[in-house]
Order: C-alpha cells, then sequence, then structure tokens
C-alpha cells in the first residue's frame, strides 16, 4: 500500500500523472540540480518519476521512496520522506498507509549533495 502511495505520488509530482485516489505532498529540488543548467533538472524529475527498478538491495523495506539514476554520467538520488499531514514537517507519520494523514515530501538531489 505505501509503495503504491509512494509510486503514484512520485509520478504526479514529476510526469504530472494524477493519482487514482488523492494525496498530498510536494517535492524539492537541491540548489545544485536546480543550478545545473542546460534541461538537466528536467532530465532528472523525468527519470526520477519514470523509476521502476525496485529489488531488495536497493528497496529493503519495500515502500518504494528511494531510487538513484544517471543522467549524463551523474549519479541523481530521489527520496520520499513521510510525515504527519498536520505537523509542519515535524513528525514522521504516525500511519504511513493513510494517504489522508500522511504528507510526503520527495527531495531529487544529485548524489554528491547527500
Amino acid at each position: 500500500m505505501i509503495a503504491a502511495q509512494n509510486d503514484a505520488f512520485r509520478k504526479l509530482a514529476c510526469l504530472g500523472v494524477p493519482p487514482a485516489q488523492p494525496i498530498q505532498g510536494r517535492m524539492h529540488v537541491t540548489r545544485s540540480l536546480m543550478e545545473a543548467g542546460d534541461g538537466f533538472m528536467a532530465e532528472a524529475v523525468k527519470a526520477a518519476g519514470e523509476f521502476a527498478t525496485f529489488e531488495p538491495e536497493n528497496d529493503p523495506e519495500g515502500w518504494h521512496d528511494f531510487g538513484a539514476v544517471e543522467i549524463r554520467g551523474e549519479t541523481v538520488f530521489w527520496k520520499i520522506d513521510l510525515y504527519e499531514a498536520d505537523s509542519d514537517f515535524r513528525y514522521g507519520a504516525e500511519t504511513p498507509d493513510n494517504p489522508t494523514t500522511t504528507t510526503r515530501v520527495l527531495t531529487i538531489m544529485l548524489a554528491r549533495d547527500w
């Protein structure tokens, strides 16, 4: 359930694909990704939205909440954090599988920003 919600949010945020059920969240990109220029950020966002290679090694919890993609020889990470919807991003989601009480934050960054 969490994996499907994370995938739906990521596709909404990165690709503009509307989810079947409402899902709350926001997307952030790091300054270095914004400053990369020449359409790099757009490529990175699209690649994060299209990512589908989840395996036990890169998704041990099965939540589809992290991925790495290669863009022009540069590694780009994306991650999704889950917060209580009314906590101003201070507290982790108590029931992360409940989209009405959980807010997702998708962060996309250059691996060197990690």
